[in-house]
């Protein structure tokens, strides 16, 4: 099973209810929460593209590569992803980093973070992208931020 294209998304929301509810809604926000997302690693197969987001239809599995974060009254959370292709485009790689952690430094972790999987990977890497969202919870609520990287079949 090798998909053959993905897109971009995130979502934050905030919930005097739960995290579980701000979760919920960050989903929405993101515009999968009707779908059943499983999580995988962070490998874009060859020819894979980049689409559009487009709307999957209720209950489908859906795998996803997520970066995710909550947190209470007076936080601020940051979750991201940064994608890029190998130089000669063969396969890709995508990375995730979440925390109690403002744009920069969600960004210069991501930054790390793929820089790594190249070298592990003994690959040159070119333009990297990145999807971040950060968000300050409010008091008396819940919050939750998420990007993902989302494959189409």
């Amino acid at each position: 099973m090798i998909p053959k294209e993905f897109f971009i998304t995130s979502g934050k929301a905030t919930s005097p209810v739960s995290e579980l509810n701000a979760f919920d809604l960050a989903l929405k926000n993101a515009g999968v929460s009707q779908c059943n997302i499983v999580t995988v690693s962070s490998i874009l197969p060859p020819g894979c593209k980049e689409r559009k987001w487009r709307k999957l239809p209720a209950g489908s599995i859906t795998f996803a590569v997520m970066a995710r974060m909550n947190g209470e009254e007076g936080t601020t959370i940051g979750a991201g992803i940064a994608w890029a292709w190998e130089a000669n485009g063969k396969y890709g790689i995508v990375a995730e980093a979440h925390g109690y952690m403002d744009r920069k430094a969600i960004k210069e972790t991501l930054d790390w973070k793929i820089r790594e999987m190249a070298e592990i990977r003994q690959i040159e890497i070119g333009k990297i992208r990145y999807r971040i969202e950060v968000l300050r919870v409010p008091m008396d609520n819940y919050g939750c931020v998420l990007a993902a990287l989302i494959y189409c079949f």
